[in-house]
């Protein structure tokens, strides 16, 4: 039992500690956690006219540290000489400022008891227009240098390249050449992929077949740093090429079956009278005639007609690197369209017919469709199955 109560007991006032301590700005001062202190002394702050000592000296101290510490961070870097430090200068600038003007509002600050805090305040609206500059500059020149790689045809090159003058805007809109650079590092980062076809079956195919299929929609295949066409366009040069190889197309013979089969139920049709032991009607206690339902066997003999004809198209998506000369991956495609048809007539009761079979009572046979036509089919099945492999890949970006 005693056991149990400290396990009860001691989470309770962990959980009361650290309350506590988040709620008390001096507490956070004290654990370095300057930045906390000035937001909650703030709050404590704001919008009250009789202000708590303890919370002025606690917004004075924790905003004096907390300006020492960015301040002495930002002489070390200076001294270090990097020009990618000016990036995290620039951030510091750019927090010192937050916090100068989330302090702003109090100012002058007294509390009820007379005390006046003081704040010194940095003069950083010209130091962070300078580390601005400087870490756009950065970011410029670091992009103008992987560029130089990318035009020699390394496509990570040119996606850092990007990613680079892509944070330059977190300081300008525009900013010297900028948008042009981007421009070409994203033809230089992109993967350009073609799609071809290629009939290794020994079947011609319909002509619109190559047509139909080259019908995709290729733009949600689109991704960052992809592009797929499915024609060549002048002066491109793809980076792979995916390869539809049909190696197997066939379509089955037309196929009629008929077959006959009778379709019976048990139903109520009217009632019949309970006889007793003697041979007379029975009676109920009020005396009226005992009845039961009547029930029967119905019957309907269904003569049905089933047609079956259907195309096969199976082959191979290859996935071809231009740049290595070589597969680096395939995978199977298959579709199947068939054509189905139920025709049927009954003779008998329609009351004993099985929903399946009122389904096909009235149908009539129907002319075959063409070999060709199944094929186009095909070739339309086979468009999400071809759009969905290339989605899926991941080895072309």
């Amino acid at each position: 039992m005693r056991v149990a109560t400290i396990k009860t007991i001691f989470p309770a006032l962990l959980a009361i500690l650290i309350t506590s301590s988040c709620t008390n700005p001096m507490k956070l001062v004290e654990r370095g956690r300057f930045d906390d202190a000035v937001s909650l002394s703030v709050r404590k702050l704001s919008g009250k006219k009789k202000k708590k000592t303890k919370y002025v000296k606690a917004l004075e101290e924790a905003f004096a540290r907390v300006t020492h510490t960015d301040m002495r961070e930002i002489k070390v870097l200076e001294k270090e000489g990097r020009d990618e430090n000016w990036v995290k200068i620039n951030n510091i600038h750019q927090r010192i400022s937050r916090r100068q003007q989330l302090i702003e509002p109090l100012l002058p600050l007294y509390s009820k008891d007379g005390y006046k805090a003081d704040f010194k305040f940095v003069k950083v609206e010209d130091l962070e227009l300078e580390s601005k500059e400087k870490a756009a500059e950065f970011y410029y020149k670091e992009g103008k240098r992987l560029m130089t790689i990318a035009e020699r045809g390394d496509k990570p090159a040119a996606r850092s390249a990007y990613d680079n003058f892509e944070k330059i805007k977190r300081y300008y809109k525009n900013y010297k050449d900028e948008d042009r650079l981007m421009n070409r590092a994203q033809e230089l980062g992109t993967v350009y992929v073609l799609f071809s076809m290629e009939n290794d079956a020994r079947v011609v195919l319909p002509k619109d077949f190559e047509q139909e299929i080259k019908r995709i929609s290729v733009r949600d295949l689109d991704r960052n740093w992809r592009t797929v066409h499915l024609n060549p366009e002048k002066g491109l040069s793809y980076d792979y090429t995916v390869r539809m190889r049909l190696t197997d197309i066939d379509v089955s013979p037309e196929m009629v079956k008929e077959r006959e089969y009778v379709d019976d139920k048990t139903i109520e049709d009217g009632f019949e009278y309970v006889l007793d032991k003697n041979g007379n009607v029975a009676k109920d206690s009020s005396g009226n005639d005992i009845k039961v339902p009547k029930k029967v066997l119905i019957k309907a003999r269904v003569f049905e007609t089933y047609q079956r004809k259907a195309a096969h198209v199976g082959g191979i998506l290859e996935f071809y690197d231009n740049r290595e000369r070589e597969i680096i991956y395939t995978d199977p495609i298959a579709v199947d369209a068939i054509f189905e048809n139920y025709a049927a007539t009954f003779d008998g009761d329609r009351r004993a017919l099985t929903e399946e079979s009122k389904r096909k009572i009235g149908n009539r046979p129907v002319p075959f469709p063409t070999s060709e036509h199944l094929i186009l089919q095909a070739a339309d099945l086979l468009k999400p199955v071809v759009k969905d492999k290339i989605a899926r890949s991941r080895i072309m970006i």
